[in-house]
Parts: C-alpha cells; structure tokens; sequence
C-alpha cells in the first residue's frame, strides 16, 4: 500500500528531474543552434554538384546534369590520375598520424611523472599554445629558419662551411610527408594529449600505493597500471582517427604548397579547394567534397562497429 506523503515524494522527485532537464536543455540549445547553423544549413552546397554551376549565376539558372561530375574522374584519364595522386598523399599522411598516434599519450605519461608541480605545468602549456598559432605565423618561423637566402640554418651551415651553396629546404619535394607530419606534430602534441592528462586523474590512486608496496618502481607502476588505465581512451581516439581517414584539412598544405612541391603535398581537402576557387569548377570540386564526407561516414560507423566487435563497447 502506498501512503500519500510517498506519493508526493515522487511527485516531487520526478517535477525535480524535470526541471533539471529543462535546464539542462537550455545549456545545450546554444550549441546545438550553432552546430545546426554551421554544419547541417551548408549541406545545401552540396546541391551544386548536380548542377553546372558557375560563379556569379543563380542555381536555378544553371543546367541539372544529375551524377555527372561524380562520374567524370572514371571518363577522365587527367582527373583520375589527380584523384589516385591526391588519395596517395591524404592517406600517407593519415596513416602517418595513425601511426605515430600513440606518441600524445607517452607525452602525457611522462608529463605525469614530474614530480616539480609548477614545472609540469610550465612544459603543458609551453606545448599546448602552439596549437593556437595559425599556420601562417607557422610558416613564417618555418620561413625564416629554412630559407635560402635570409634563413637561420642555411647561414650557418656556410659560414661553417658545411654547404658550398644554400639548400632549398621549403622548394624540395624530398620528404616533405615527413617534414608536414613533423610540423604538424610540434603544433599539436601537447593538445592532443590534454585528453590522456585528463584521463590520468580517473585512475584509481590506491593502485599505485598497492603496486609500491609490492616494491614496484616507477616504470612498472607506468607499464602495468598507467598505459592499461589510458588504452581505453587511445582505442577510442585511434577508431575516431579512422573515420577522419580523409580529413587532413587543408589549412597546413596550402599554406606550404609550392609549384615544386605540389605533387606531394596535395591532399583531398586541399585539392576541393584549388578545383573550387582557384579552378572555379565549384559543382566538380562539391562531388568530391560531398564524396569524400560520406565515405567518411561510412568508415565511422564500420570503426564503431569493429570497436564494438572486438572491444565490446562501441564509440557512440
């Protein structure tokens, strides 16, 4: 039998849920307004890749050729071999990340381990600003280290002697995955390892003090306790990463890019844009975009499946 003062104890509790979800909500609407505004209203771009349109026109005005330009590359020899060219670069440098993915969580493994609490604090956030540094400014240190006429590194090696005549550093196309990966690495190690340091402090401490008294040192309490601990927010970082396969951005590349170097440095985002705006064939350059998103997709919910498969807990 149930008494009327539980009854309106409930009815309290649930008007108290309530009214807490209500707020909650209202936290969220602003976000959720500029997630619509900002990324589901410019879908509606993706409306000139069935039309042969051109800047300047209204969209109506320009012809519907339905799948055409997503059909071009196979009937175009030129186009397919810029898209194998660009796939090539946009996967090396992603299995480049992927590869080297680990390195954000032994930062902060290590980090973790300085004892001097105002010292760690200092090398965070020492390498976390760069990730706030645009890559123009980026490119201008970059510029005035590797140069060949004013850059730092190039006087040197021939006041020294090293060198007979000034080497093209930024005009070589030798390397140049490999010096994009490590640009991109100082830029954003500290950053991403901000979420291995935040999953540092949900592990449990008495662990540690157990392994201590079982005479465990620094490095085993590290291997056994420390690495197992954050390998759960790795696995969900690196299944992420696989359905950002073909998202390099383009912000890095365009910035780097030269005429010697642009075989190699061209990447998927970076190739939509000089279609669209440089080349202005913008319905060409959308079918790619909008290709390239949904293939995205596709590799999200397969890596969210095989997390599920193999793991036993899914991404979302």
């Amino acid at each position: 039998m149930v008494f009327p003062k539980n009854i309106n104890k409930k009815k309290k509790h649930s008007t108290a849920k309530e009214i807490g979800g209500k707020k909650l909500f209202l936290m969220t609407l602003p976000f959720l307004i500029a997630t619509f505004i900002f990324s589901y209203v410019p879908l509606f771009g993706w409306s000139f890749a069935f039309f042969d349109y051109k800047a300047g026109h209204k969209l109506l005005d320009t012809n519907f050729v339905g799948l055409k330009y997503f059909l071009v590359p196979f009937s175009n020899p030129i186009l397919r071999d810029d898209i194998v060219r660009v796939l090539r670069n946009t996967l090396v440098m992603s299995f480049l990340g992927m590869a080297t993915s680990i390195l954000p969580m032994i930062f902060a493994i290590f980090l973790g381990e300085i004892s001097s609490k105002r010292y760690r604090k200092a090398v965070q956030t020492l390498t976390t600003i760069p990730h706030f540094i645009s890559w123009v400014l980026v490119y201008s240190v970059v510029w005035s280290l590797f140069s060949i006429n004013d850059g730092l590194v190039n006087n040197v090696l021939l006041k020294f002697g090293l060198i007979e005549t000034p080497i093209a550093f930024l005009g070589t196309s030798k390397n140049v995955w490999i010096t994009q990966w490590a640009y991109g690495q100082w830029k954003n190690l500290g950053w991403n390892a901000i979420l291995y340091i935040s999953a540092l402090t949900s592990i449990d401490t008495e662990l540690y003090e157990a392994a201590e008294i079982d005479g465990a040192g620094r490095f085993s309490k590290m291997l056994y306790i420390t690495v197992p601990g954050l390998l759960p927010t790795f696995f969900v970082l690196l299944m992420l990463s696989i359905g950002n396969l073909l998202n390099n951005g383009m912000e890095q590349y365009y910035i780097f890019q030269t005429a010697m170097n642009k075989e190699y440095i061209e990447v998927l985002d970076l190739y939509v844009y000089n279609q669209g705006i440089q080349g202005n064939n913008i319905s060409y350059a959308t079918a790619v975009g909008m290709t390239k998103s949904i293939i995205s997709l596709i590799l999200l919910f397969t890596a969210n499946w095989f997390s599920k498969l193999v793991r036993g807990d899914s991404i979302f």
